[in-house]
């Protein structure tokens, strides 16, 4: 009873407007992410957790009617190759976050599939800690987009991005900045094909956004991004003193999707 009444406070609490969510209120249609992001210590524990996520978590979500799920993991390049993973997981409503949350603790398969993983020897676990970010998607891309690439999946480039602002204020003309001042709109014309956007509900390091963008590899995301600093339209916008000093530190993750990631 506890529990249920828990959920249905954080279940109001977000689908009431806020006025961080750019002008007007709330579109009832926004969808609602979580971010997990696993840090290893043991760089060999990534068998592991892939297992898991594979045969046991992603077909858990996917029978309880939660499809799209993203398994991604820093470039080889990265200093945190091998010792992250980050899991996206979109739900089209915050009751169904909880739902799904009843549903893996009653599906028996998933518990069996998923022992090594989740009853791991207390010193032996397969991660140090893990965040769990939770957002809801902007007002002006309510829903996530799944982009298609030929290129193997080694080459894909996902470019996970995390804003910080240094007030309440100063994050909400971000986001405006990015829905009716139009920067997602630039991301669109230069053909960066992005995923989400989003602001983070609940989570560390707020108040932030996190948005993802994509390219077939390497090289279309160094030309994207060039095209982007160089669009006039980009000039004009950043360029704009209601704008000035949204962001205190930008943090951009670049990832590889899994082999066996939903997209």
């Amino acid at each position: 009873m506890k529990k249920t009444l828990i959920s249905l406070l954080i279940c109001s609490l977000l689908s009431a407007p806020s006025f961080l969510y750019g002008k007007g209120p709330a579109d009832a249609k926004q969808m609602y992410y979580e971010l997990k992001i696993y840090r290893l210590k043991d760089p060999a524990k990534n068998a592991v957790i892939d297992k898991y996520l594979k045969e046991a978590f992603i077909p858990a979500m996917h029978r309880a009617g939660v499809n799209n799920i993203g398994v991604f993991k820093p470039i080889e390049k990265d200093t945190a190759a091998g010792k992250m993973v980050y899991v996206f997981i979109p739900y089209k409503t915050s009751e169904q976050y909880f739902s799904v949350l009843t549903t893996l603790e009653k599906d028996k398969i998933y518990s069996e599939a998923g022992k090594e993983f989740l009853d791991a020897p207390y010193n032996d676990p397969p991660f140090t800690r893990y965040e769990s970010v939770f957002m809801k998607a902007f007002s002006h891309m309510p829903e996530m987009k799944i982009p298609t690439y030929t290129t193997p999946r080694n080459e894909r480039i996902y470019e996970l991005r995390s804003y910080e602002s240094a007030t309440i204020e100063k994050a909400r003309k971000k986001i405006q900045m990015f829905n009716e001042g139009g920067e997602m709109l630039i991301f669109e014309k230069i053909g960066a094909n992005a995923v989400f956007y989003a602001q983070v509900l609940f989570g560390s390091l707020k108040p932030r956004l996190m948005y993802m963008t994509t390219y077939a590899d390497m090289k279309s995301h160094d030309e994207h991004w060039a095209a982007f600093r160089a669009h006039p339209d980009w000039k004009t916008l950043s360029a704009k003193d209601e704008y000035k000093n949204t962001v205190t530190k930008a943090n951009p993750y670049l990832l590889h999707p899994t082999d066996y990631s939903d997209f």
